[in-house]
């Protein structure tokens, strides 16, 4: 079931994944490389987190966060993800996908049907947070 997502998607949703799928992913894709390597190792180090203000919609800095970014070159594609944390591993998977999604299409059919299941999670955790927050709503009536 390929649903045809761009790089951005693809990746939007794969940082959304445990650890243990995007490695076990990585490595059904790895089976197929002929050439593999690492051009930026796991790195890890601070991004700075920007907001947007609700009301008047003014962005500041809130602060800095942990994130890991790695580079690879896979059959000649490179690769390239940006995960918060501190978990190399998993960012190193996800570059791997990502040059792998953007080599074959039969990859990224693979890594998108892996994507859709984790968006149906997505959804799923949006709706139970959503189910907590309804008895708190307040709807105003218009004067």
């Amino acid at each position: 079931m390929t649903t045809g997502l761009s790089r951005e998607e693809r990746l939007a949703l794969l940082a959304t994944a445990e650890a243990e799928e995007l490695i076990a992913a990585a490595d059904a894709c790895l089976a197929a490389a002929t050439d593999f390597a690492v051009v930026t190792p796991p790195t890890v180090g601070c991004v700075p987190a920007q907001v947007r203000e609700p009301i008047m919609r003014h962005r500041f800095l809130l602060g800095d966060v942990l994130a890991t970014v790695a580079e690879v070159e896979f059959d000649g594609v490179r690769g390239w993800a940006m995960r918060l944390g501190g978990d190399q591993a998993a960012t190193l998977a996800m570059a791997v996908l990502d040059a792998a999604g953007a080599l074959s299409a039969d990859l990224a059919g693979q890594i998108d049907e892996l994507c859709a299941g984790l968006a149906d999670r997505v959804r799923q955790a949006d709706a139970a947070e959503w189910a907590e927050l309804a008895p708190t709503i307040v709807a105003f009536e218009e004067l």
